[in-house]
């Protein structure tokens, strides 16, 4: 099975067509420009070459985390993450718990409003959250996404004309509107939130439902959720292929709230800025960072003329940049089922290894992607 994918991935990357996006600057040259001879042609090393660390070990009574690949409690190494729905809105503002989440994707919500966001929050150890949210509604691509997961899906309805049918399917448990209420002086839309004790009451009162368990189920992608590289060290891109580009500055085509992502040499993540400033949660003022930032170029279908709308998530061949320690890496990804992951692969059709640490999602949709700037 591992030979046949990755022979199906070689072929994808032979016949995609990547089109050009604003870059910065790489080894000196004054613009980029890619073509599919530029990616089809590239040599990569022979072997993946990675910065070691210090030996690391693992410690006592912990397990290396499938959504981050850091350690995390052995306790709860069979349970399931949440995906929570955030409103981006900047009423919503400012946002608490987010900082704590393993993976946050940024979608597009609708094509209206200069096309604004939602965060959806992968969180797997969702018992320590004390405030997270303001909660809002769902789309019928974020319960796509979680399915790969196995996650529940946290909001608070959606278009229902959209969304029933894939609520529908087995693989899709979800938590709808049944989250605490808090007086922060706005209007009521923007007041639910996950508080201490509510997952826990949610997953009591829907024991005798199929699937709602607190650990995983039969739809659940055994190991790593992404290709990690060993615990204790980490991926120089620019010593596993010949052709990368700089990437301390990634500016995404959402107008409504200029989603910006800007890569801090210090702590060696990137920070996410929206609406001019610095993401940083209520309750202690944590930036939301990243060790990793995956991006995809996704098609999507608008569904009415309100501007709701699906994404085209399982795809093949489509582009998309892997970007971490202020090095970006052109790539393609590939879903082949609703519950499937989502595979990342360089152009030699191997999937490729990223960091351990959070991770940033964004499906930017292909009319856009010419927008994308990374620099």
């Amino acid at each position: 099975m591992e030979k046949r994918n990755r022979i199906i991935a070689i072929a994808m990357c032979t016949f995609m067509v990547l089109t050009s996006v604003a870059c910065g600057k790489q080894n000196g040259a004054d613009e980029l420009s890619l073509s599919v001879e530029d990616v089809t042609s590239e040599e990569t090393a022979a072997e993946a070459s990675q910065e070691k660390g210090e030996n690391f070990e693992i410690p006592e009574g912990m397990y290396l985390s499938e959504v981050t690949g850091e350690p995390i409690s052995e306790e709860i190494k069979d349970q399931r993450p949440i995906a929570v729905m955030v409103d981006n809105e900047k009423i919503a503002l400012p946002h608490f718990g987010t900082a704590e989440a393993d993976v946050v994707y940024e979608i597009m919500n609708s094509t209206k409003n200069d096309r604004i966001t939602r965060l959806m929050c992968i969180v797997k150890d969702w018992g320590k959250i004390e405030q997270m949210g303001s909660i809002r509604s769902t789309r019928p691509t974020n319960i796509l996404l979680a399915a790969e997961w196995d996650a529940v899906l946290c909001h608070d309805g959606g278009p229902p004309v959209h969304i029933n049918a894939y609520l529908d399917n087995p693989w899709a448990q979800h938590f709808s509107g049944t989250f605490s209420r808090v007086k922060n002086g706005k209007p009521k839309e923007f007041t639910e939130y996950i508080c201490g004790g509510d997952l826990e009451k949610n997953f009591s009162s829907n024991a005798s439902k199929p699937g709602y368990s607190t650990t995983y189920t039969e739809y659940r992608n055994e190991g790593s959720h992404f290709n990690f590289v060993p615990y204790g060290q980490e991926v120089d891109l620019t010593k596993v292929y010949d052709k990368t580009y700089p990437a301390t500055e990634i500016k995404l085509p959402f107008w409504h709230n200029t989603s910006t992502l800007k890569y801090n040499e210090e702590t060696k993540e990137y920070e996410y800025y929206e609406y001019g400033s610095r993401h940083e949660d209520a309750e202690d003022k944590e930036p939301l960072s990243f060790k990793n930032v995956l991006i995809q170029k996704c098609d999507f279908n608008q569904l009415d003329d309100e501007g709701y709308l699906i994404y085209n998530c399982i795809d093949s061949g489509k582009q998309g940049w892997y970007i971490t320690n202020g090095v970006g890496k052109v790539i393609t990804w590939v879903k082949d089922k609703d519950t499937h992951l989502t595979k990342y692969y360089d152009d030699k059709g191997e999937e490729i290894q990223i960091n351990t640490g959070k991770t940033y999602i964004s499906l930017v949709p292909s009319d856009t992607w010419e927008s994308l700037t990374v620099n």
